[in-house]
């Protein structure tokens, strides 16, 4: 559709068409039955048809008037026409020639609409000059000329007053959709931030916080593959890269969040049943919700060892609850305050895939997390 100001241009293009087709329908039905003999208004019509069609189809093709050919309009159409059409041997009543001054109100509204600053003005100054000596010719009386030149005015005003109004809602149009795509751009960028926070969060950080704390060996083969892992990750971060595919199945996600934590020196003991097919987006967000739920029991728990069962729901539906225990010092759920990892990694990215999150703990007791997608 394009933008406001391209609607406006061709609601008005089709506005100003409609009205040349009405004044043309008149003008063909008075010159054919009755005037059809006479050379004047014959060939009036076929310039009248000839300069609209120009003016028209130059327009829809192009997305709005060419001013040259508005001009040339202006001059054949609503000046030329009309005088030639009273000056004709038959046209000493107004209603012999009457058609063709019709046609000089929807000269002087097009031009209204396609021309600049005052130009317009003008344009319906030059009209009523054009056109009263036609009048004259034909001894209308005051009426006539009145509504004629009231005619004039009025169509180029009103089309004018349409086009500005039209010109005013395209442009609000044009800012709200550029506001409302701005806006969608910095969300989609903090979203992206966002997802980059929490994987530097359960990846990097959690790798640098373990070998800070001097509980693993740097040399173990394992947390030297975890390394160049994170390196990987790091490195397509910097090169603004996507990162590792999308994982197609859960199995294979849990599996990764298993392995990760093992890396870092943790047992962790794990029970699969009767898996659903899940979406990629709900399995990646279950996976990494299990890896940050196993780098809290690594650093917090006072305990090496976890338990991680996941399973689909009873009745064979496509919903998977995954649990994460351990059996270490536990929190006191009263004074606890959530940190970055539970609020963003496990319940945020839950809530996004349309799946929840449920900690409980209690003092030397140990913490379940449990993960279930669905809600």
């Amino acid at each position: 559709m394009g933008s406001g100001i391209q609607r406006a241009q061709a609601f008005m293009v089709l506005a100003t068409l409609l009205y040349r087709a009405s004044h043309l329908v008149v003008g063909v039905l008075a010159v054919v039955p009755e005037r059809l003999g006479d050379p004047t208004a014959c060939l009036g019509t076929v310039a009248a048809l000839a300069v609209s069609a120009l003016v028209y189809g130059t327009a829809l093709r192009d997305g709005w008037f060419d001013r040259r050919y508005v001009w040339a309009d202006v001059l054949v159409t609503g000046c030329l026409l009309p005088l030639a059409a009273a000056a004709s041997g038959g046209a000493r009543e107004p209603g012999a020639f009457a058609w063709a001054m019709l046609l000089s109100t929807s000269a002087s509204a097009v031009a209204a609409v396609a021309l600049p600053g005052l130009w317009p003005v003008v344009v319906v100054a030059v009209l009523v000059a054009t056109n009263l000596p036609g009048y004259l010719l034909a001894r209308a009386d005051a009426a006539v000329v009145t509504g004629h030149v009231n005619s004039l005015v009025w169509s180029a005003l009103i089309a004018w007053v349409f086009w500005r109004y039209l010109c005013r809602q395209g442009c609000q149009l044009d800012e709200a959709t550029e506001r409302a795509v701005t806006a969608e751009a910095h969300k989609a960028r903090y979203a992206e931030r966002l997802e980059h926070h929490r994987a530097l969060h359960d990846t990097v950080l959690a790798t640098l916080t373990a070998l800070a704390g001097g509980g693993i060996d740097g040399n173990d083969p394992r947390v030297r593959a975890r390394c160049a892992q994170d390196a990987a990750f790091l490195r397509r971060l910097v090169e603004q890269t996507s990162g590792s595919e999308p994982r197609r199945e859960i199995g294979a996600a849990l599996e990764d969040a298993i392995r990760s934590a093992e890396s870092l020196g943790m047992r962790v003991t794990a029970r699969f049943h009767d898996l659903p097919a899940v979406p990629p987006k709900a399995a990646g967000a279950v996976g990494d919700a299990v890896r940050e739920a196993l780098n809290n029991v690594h650093r917090h728990a006072g305990t090496g060892h976890a338990y991680v069962t996941a399973a689909g729901q009873p009745d064979g539906g496509d919903g998977v609850t995954v649990t994460v225990v351990d059996r270490g010092s536990g929190f006191d759920p009263e004074r606890h305050v959530p940190g970055l990892g539970l609020r963003s990694s496990v319940h945020g990215r839950m809530a996004e895939a349309g799946g929840a999150a449920l900690v409980e703990g209690a003092p030397d007791e140990g913490v379940r997390v449990e993960l279930r997608w669905p809600r």
